[in-house]
């Protein structure tokens, strides 16, 4: 409640011109965001993201934009971290069904309210050894952000990044990330967060974790601040060919990662019974009800 009330006393920092300057900036934003998705052309879409991206500087470079919420622009994430230290905005860009690209900024909250953003550049689809490195803003593996869990180690910050990742024309894939910063304040993604040791077979250590499934089919990855755990669903291939991973679907099962000791560790099965539709944790939407 605190941190709450800290933060809506820093956003009536904003002055009356730069809150006029940032309504008319939404506006523009909000017709680039709609064009993004909707644009039936490729090449207006592709227009439309570098005015977005433009406006969006620009936004941001206005005093204390940071506490400015830009909640008419849909269909772009604007996560903040839990103790307001940051925010990633971000979303995709789609060049045809077969391929996009992720887009994203993380913009710092600054004492005097000054303009600081890292931006982040999307090398999917060049990327060797996904799983096993540690990555900065210049080799980031794009996602569209929904969620973010703060945790401490050793008197450290991480926050876990949960994100969207729209594959391919066959596949989805969900991302747990852990974002972290440097001494000197730039970001890296990913290290040997994620243990499988407990596993009835261990398995080795990774930089991050991934789960890819079939196109038209709906998973939970979720945190459950209750059971202070990570949940998400079991997933099976559907013609039992576990090389495909773009027939992966829910099989009722859930497993989970718990924080232990600087480490996401591994739960193979958290429950010992099928949940009913409706008790399984629920991801935050990244759109208002209604599909916008």
């Amino acid at each position: 409640m605190i941190l709450i009330l800290q933060f809506q006393a820093s956003a009536q920092k904003i002055t009356a011109a730069d809150l006029k300057k940032l309504n008319a900036k939404e506006d523009s934003l909000a017709a680039y965001a709609e064009n993004l998705v909707m644009d039936s052309l490729p090449e207006n879409r592709m227009r439309s993201d570098s005015f977005f991206v433009r406006t969006l500087i620009r936004s941001l470079q206005v005093k204390n934009s940071f506490y400015y919420p830009f909640d008419s622009v849909l269909g772009i994430s604007k996560l903040y971290a839990p103790d307001s230290a940051f925010r990633i905005i971000s979303w995709v860009l789609s060049f045809d069904d077969y391929y996009s690209r992720q887009r994203a900024a993380i913009q710092m909250r600054t004492p005097d309210g000054s303009f600081k953003i890292h931006p982040l550049y999307d090398v999917s689809e060049e990327s060797m050894n996904v799983m096993d490195s540690t990555r900065t803003k210049m080799r980031w593996i794009g996602a569209v952000y929904y969620n973010m869990v703060a945790t401490e180690y050793r008197g450290k910050k991480y926050y876990t990044l949960f994100g969207n990742d729209n594959n391919s024309v066959m596949s989805n894939k969900k991302w747990i990330e852990v974002l972290h910063f440097t001494d000197k304040g730039e970001p890296l993604f990913g290290g040997p967060f994620f243990s499988f040791a407990n596993d009835s077979i261990p398995s080795p250590v990774q930089h991050r974790y991934q789960l890819e499934y079939k196109e038209d089919a709906r998973i939970i990855l979720a945190y459950d601040p209750e059971l202070q755990m990570i949940i998400f669903d079991h997933l099976i291939p559907e013609d039992g060919e576990p090389e495909k991973k773009w027939t992966y679907i829910p099989d009722g099962d859930y497993e989970g990662f718990q924080w232990k000791n600087g480490q996401w560790v591994h739960v193979e099965k958290i429950f010992h019974f099928k949940l009913e539709d409706g008790e399984a944790p629920v991801e935050k939407p990244l759109f208002k009800s209604g599909g916008n």
